[in-house]
């Protein structure tokens, strides 16, 4: 059914009877999938691939937020500036990538299909819940390759049109898929980004706030992990940005991206550490 190029021909996409595109390649061209080409990985090669990391993911009134740092690394090495971490699923959710690049970018591009091609045959889109289901089991076709040092992680985010809410999952390198409340990041800088929207995430915040606080979590990231890049202002190469409301999808562009991140910087020159939550505040007394 596939050409000697391994491609779908024309007669095995018109008389597909799924909706799933991931089980239109495995009966098609099941060598075209993620993890089905049998790789014989050296145990050293995945230090010489670039890595991508680290994409924070918050909710606030109305929607989701998604931004991710533009460094990519090999080893101790910077092998992009500007790589790209964070793509459109479909009108109303998103993604975000860490992990060995070449691999993350099939599987999003895999991933995009997949919706695309349920919502061609089936008139409608994906729940939220069933389009996370479909992520999992993407990414557990990759688990040959995670078990060779070839490991994928993303996160995705969207807005739930039936619960009309944001909403945030994420996975294992097993197809482990687990739903995230209020905020969340992945990526080798994850620990230090979680740890700053602890103290800047509040319930309730609007998009521009949650924005800022992507923006400063990605910020704390880059300060203390090496393999995370902050906002590179000499190049104006900024973090991308991404909301999901009810309305869609929306990327913001360089320049809006930028004002928030040289707001976090120019902020910084004063604060290095950042913003610090009060404990009047919190406690409701002097400190």
């Amino acid at each position: 059914m596939a050409d000697s190029n391994a491609r779908l021909t024309a007669a095995a996409y018109l008389t597909a009877r799924t909706s799933s595109f991931t089980d239109l390649l495995a009966a098609a061209a099941p060598d075209l999938l993620p993890g089905a080409r049998g790789l014989q990985v050296r145990a050293d090669l995945a230090k010489e691939l670039p890595h991508g990391t680290t994409i924070v993911a918050a909710a606030f009134a109305g929607g989701v937020v998604m931004a991710g740092d533009r460094r990519a690394t090999v080893g101790n090495m910077i092998s992009q500036r500007d790589i790209e971490k964070v793509f459109r699923s479909d009108e109303h959710s998103c993604i975000g990538i860490a992990g060995v690049a070449g691999i993350a970018f099939e599987l999003v591009r895999l991933f995009q299909l997949e919706l695309e091609h349920y919502e061609k045959l089936e008139g409608r889109q994906l729940s939220l819940e069933g389009k996370a289901n479909r992520l999992a089991g993407l990414v557990r076709g990759n688990l040959g390759g995670a078990m060779q040092g070839l490991a994928v992680v993303p996160i995705f985010a969207g807005y739930d049109t039936e619960k009309e809410t944001g909403r945030i999952f994420s996975y294992d390198v097993t197809g482990g898929r687990y739903e995230e409340q209020r905020f969340y990041s992945i990526g080798s800088g994850s620990v230090f980004a979680r740890g700053s929207l602890k103290k800047l995430y509040s319930d309730g915040m609007d998009e521009a706030d949650a924005v800022t606080a992507c923006m400063e979590a990605l910020y704390d990231a880059a300060d203390d992990d090496s393999a995370t890049g902050g906002p590179d202002m000499s190049r104006r190469i900024y973090p991308i940005v991404a909301t999901v409301t009810a309305d869609g999808y929306r990327r913001l562009t360089g320049a809006q991206a930028g004002s928030y991140a040289e707001a976090v910087v120019a902020s910084r020159m004063t604060v290095p550490d950042g913003p610090q939550a009060s404990l009047r505040d919190v406690h409701g007394r002097a400190e």
